[in-house]
């Protein structure tokens, strides 16, 4: 086989230039997030590229590649590594070897003015870390986000055996005690439309990852003002959570309380824990007047 000429090399050259060109500018995904905003000329979507790659990193994926991050966000290499770069030239993102690449501390300063800002999470901390006394367990503050619920306040018990999380964690709703009271009160188009977009994965053997059955238990919560989910998430894992709700009646997020399974038991969740949760949850209501 005879080499290429030196034109024809040029030209594939400037084909795969034009393709690196577009597929930057294009998901290599067929569908994105942002497709819906595509025709919208003050969508800015270089911003939103950079967010994602944020959202890319997790506790269980600290450091990346440029390849897995392309991978999870469906952008091209190419608008990666120049995302990663700028992130790393504000101090938002870092690199030892120029492969793996982390978020910086930095990284907080974004959601801080979120949290400090929110009239709960500012005013919740004392009330948790009452309750969290008198229970002596963990207590947790959360809103739904899609179809995760975040962590706005939380007040830790120190033990050797603890369950970590903190303000910013994420968790899959359908399958968490706030969560599900959160899903049970969302209005009915809403609510549909979570069970359209939701995967119901197994995270242990006693997970529900049937729609319907999803739908019966959050009926039970609407019935009984409170979720109690059982080692769904995590083997061990037991929690309770009731419903914060707005001066106006709405649900704007979850109080619970989480122990490990052999420490604490249904009976005792729903005979000493939920009465301490009901008060906690009504004096929070009050803080939101």
């Amino acid at each position: 086989m005879s080499p290429a000429s030196p034109r024809r090399a040029v030209e594939k050259e400037s084909r795969g230039e034009r393709l690196a060109r577009k597929t930057d500018h294009e998901p290599l995904r067929p569908s994105t997030p942002f497709d819906e905003y595509s025709g919208d000329p003050n969508f800015m979507t270089s911003l939103a590229r950079g967010l994602a790659v944020i959202q890319a990193f997790s506790t269980q994926k600290r450091q990346l590649t440029i390849s897995q991050v392309s991978a999870k966000t469906g952008f091209s290499r190419a608008a990666v590594r120049r995302c990663l770069y700028t992130l790393i030239k504000l101090g938002f993102a870092g690199s030892d070897d120029s492969h793996h690449f982390f978020l910086q501390p930095r990284v907080l300063a974004l959601g801080h003015s979120y949290i400090s800002s929110m009239p709960l999470a500012a005013s919740a901390q004392p009330v948790l870390e009452q309750v969290s006394h008198v229970l002596h367990e963990s207590c947790s503050i959360a809103t739904l986000e899609g179809l995760d619920i975040i962590y706005v306040a939380r007040a830790n018990v120190t033990r050797i055996m603890s369950i970590d999380l903190g303000v910013g964690s994420r968790l899959p709703a359908f399958c968490t005690s706030m969560g599900r009271v959160l899903l049970a009160h969302l209005p009915p188009a809403e609510l549909d439309s979570f069970f359209e977009r939701v995967q119901l994965t197994r995270h242990t053997s006693r997970t529900i990852v049937s729609a319907e059955k999803l739908r019966q238990a959050l009926r039970l919560v609407l019935r009984n003002g409170y979720s109690l989910v059982d080692q769904e998430l995590e083997v061990g894992l037991r929690s309770m959570a009731v419903p914060i709700q707005s001066p106006s009646g709405r649900v704007v997020a979850a109080l619970n309380v989480g122990a490990h399974a052999q420490r604490l038991s249904i009976q005792e969740l729903q005979t000493k824990f939920l009465p301490q949760l009901r008060s906690a949850a009504q004096e929070l209501s009050m803080l939101l007047n």
